[in-house]
This record gives C-alpha cells, structure tokens and sequence, in this order.
C-alpha cells in the first residue's frame, strides 16, 4: 500500500452534506479493506464559501482511490502520492468550547 492525499476542492454546501459523504466514505471503504484505508481528513473552509476536503488514505493505487470515490459517490480533484513522512509536530487537538 502506498500513501495519497486526495484533495476534494469545493465538494460540499455545508456540514451535514459532508458528514453524508464521510458516511458513504466509510461504508465503502469497509468493503474494499484490501485496496483502501482513510488515514485522516482535513476540512477546508474554501474561498468561495463551500466546504473542500484533503484526505490521506493508504491504497493499493490511483485507480483504487478513484475506484472507492466514485462508488462512494466522492469528488476528486487531485491525487498526489506520498514521497515521504517528516512529523514536526502531532496534530494539534482542537480546543474545546
């Protein structure tokens, strides 16, 4: 498996259509475990309003990646193959409200 950032520009209006596509994300990838793993997602807050996502999976290749996004019903904008991992620090842990 190797790793890839999909990066989904403008893909949804708000939060709850994104949460739908997280679920359809999920359930499809549940059924392809061999091909495909989501690592993590970053929402964005895109300039024309609309809500884009990267997301970094570990997959069998691009076409698994496409393959998981059109049976989940996903956009893709880009794919781009991981060369390499330097961690400077965690992830922040967003603060709580």
């Amino acid at each position: 498996m190797e790793t890839y950032v999909i990066f989904r520009r403008s893909g949804w209006s708000t939060v709850a259509e994104l949460r739908e596509a997280t679920e359809r994300s999920a359930s499809e990838g549940d059924q392809m475990p061999e091909d495909i793993s989501r690592v993590r997602s970053y929402l964005l807050s895109e300039p024309t309003g609309k809500l884009g996502t990267v997301c970094v999976f570990q997959a069998s290749s691009p076409e698994a990646v496409r393959a998981h996004a059109a049976r989940a019903g996903l956009p893709i904008d880009e794919i781009v193959k991981v060369a390499d991992t330097v961690i400077v620090r965690p992830d922040p842990v967003p603060a709580t409200t």
